[in-house]
């Protein structure tokens, strides 16, 4: 019997020896196996609000079946009536027409939270964008009437003023600094259940939306109400604002996301001085740079952004980018991924004389323009006119443009696709569709394209700048001979 209890003592102290991959019970790690956050939440309610909004609707007489039902779903769910898209605020009804009187309903809730003593208070955009009234309580049961100084739907960060002084407020740290895996905390009213804590780590720290911004993603469990609260490292600074969750249910899933505190705070400061953002663009269209493109033009891990349209009389076309060229640098700042350079663009101020490093027709060159303030974009629409066939060896009959067709699509060149079959039509080529570009060669007719396709190598890859619409790509296609 002691001959085995010996034997059970040593094998179970053996599963409590350190490990190559595992942390010794002497690190700083298992020195704090509780992770207490009471001091931190302690320290940081108070400066967490609650945010519902209302907005005021004329009662019929006879009553709406429908809008009771809305109700119910507001006032229970503090988000919008399902079937609206993702993250988006509750469109403002009509007024009902009829005898009846104007009454103030509840509308949506959401989280905020105090930036100064003096009552400046951060939320998401959408959730108080549309309403009539905006009401801010304490977390010691004050409440008080706020003001909208500003909202940007493009970052969805909106900025209120309640009158009060010496009011709690949040320290703003540095969202530049966090790294995946460390700890966060968020402080927030899903549900309408007023400061509700919850905790996880940072999945991501930049997670790629397209958009203007990189959002922070967490772990933290985020519900409907917990839009608008913040986001906060162990050292209770916010480092970002509670926006949006993945889920295909309505509920936290175990994604959620963030808008990072410094992107936030650019857009603060604007909202604070003149009530809106002001942000510049160059007008063009981009995309990814397709691995092929980048291999055959001798570029880097398809490095840079693609430009698939630039839009007339804008400063890109004044300083002649065109379709198919690549943007390497804006400023002397790379462009590594497509989606930075909007973002790039974007915070510089409207009016600013800048630089852009191009890879244009198997070259490098160098333009200057002047950014212009972003506005509402209209894209561009042409019309293709039936083509006479000819062919060629990629598996495409193409003729020239007319004159009308080059006026109309704002071109001096290229050809049209009447046909397309073998690799081309494996490739997505349509009819109508327009090239202009073969490898670095500029296409001016139809003549012309086919004597190009007769010098290809059989045994390489060739590359077509092709343009749909108001939207242009290039696409790689292998010479019908090497099928």
């Amino acid at each position: 019997m002691n001959k085995l209890l010996s034997t059970l003592l040593a094998v179970s102290f053996a599963f409590v020896m350190p490990v190559a991959g595992f942390f010794p019970l002497t690190s700083s790690f298992a020195a704090t196996p509780s992770f207490d956050f009471t001091d931190l939440v302690e320290k940081s309610s108070p400066a967490v609000v609650s945010i519902r909004t209302t907005e005021k609707i004329v009662i019929n007489q006879t009553g709406n079946s429908d809008d009771e039902v809305h109700e119910l779903f507001r006032r229970f769910f503090g988000v919008p009536v399902p079937q609206q898209p993702p993250g988006t605020a509750p469109k403002k009804r009509k007024p009902v027409p009829g005898n009846g009187s104007q009454e103030e309903v509840p509308r949506g809730i959401g989280s905020g939270f105090i930036i100064s003593a003096d009552g400046y208070v951060l939320t998401n955009a959408h959730v108080v964008e549309g309403a009539d009234e905006v009401y801010i309580k304490l977390v010691d049961k004050r409440e008080f009437k706020a003001k909208v100084i500003g909202i940007d739907k493009r970052t969805d960060v909106a900025v209120l003023k309640i009158d009060g002084s010496k009011l709690p407020s949040l320290t703003i740290g540095d969202s530049n600094k966090i790294k995946a895996g460390e700890w966060v905390v968020a402080i927030g009213s899903p549900f309408d259940f007023d400061n509700s804590v919850s905790a996880g780590i940072i999945s991501s720290k930049a997670r790629d939306t397209g958009d203007f911004l990189n959002l922070i993603q967490t772990d933290v469990a985020v519900n409907p109400g917990n839009s608008g609260g913040p986001l906060l490292n162990m050292n209770g600074e916010v480092i970002g604002i509670n926006s949006q969750i993945y889920s295909r249910s309505g509920g936290f899933m175990g994604i959620s996301f963030a808008i990072p505190i410094d992107e936030a705070m650019r857009v603060v400061d604007q909202l604070k001085s003149s009530g809106k953002v002001s942000r510049s663009r160059i007008g063009v269209r981009l995309s990814e740079v397709p691995k092929e493109v980048a291999e055959s033009f001798g570029l880097k891990k398809g490095q840079g952004a693609f430009v698939n349209m630039v839009e007339p009389g804008l400063p890109a076309d004044k300083a002649g980018i065109v379709a198919g060229d690549i943007v390497l640098e804006f400023n002397g700042q790379p462009v590594t991924k497509w989606t930075e350079l909007s973002r790039i663009v974007a915070n510089i101020k409207p009016g600013t004389k800048s630089s852009v490093t191009l890879w244009s027709k198997g070259k490098t060159r160098i333009v200057s323009l002047v950014t212009a303030e972003m506005e509402q974009e209209k894209p561009i629409k042409a019309k293709m006119k039936e083509p006479e066939v000819k062919s060629n060896l990629l598996g495409l009959n193409v003729v020239d443009l007319t004159e009308e067709q080059k006026s109309e699509l704002k071109v001096a060149s290229g050809v049209i696709i009447e046909e397309a079959s073998g690799s081309a039509e494996r490739a997505g080529l349509l009819p109508g569709d327009l090239i202009t570009q073969l490898n670095n060669t500029e296409i001016r007719n139809a003549k012309q394209f086919n004597e190009v396709i007769a010098k290809l190598d059989p045994k390489k890859i060739a590359v077509v700048l092709v343009r749909r619409g108001d939207q242009s790509q290039f696409v790689p296609l292998r010479p019908a001979m090497a099928n």
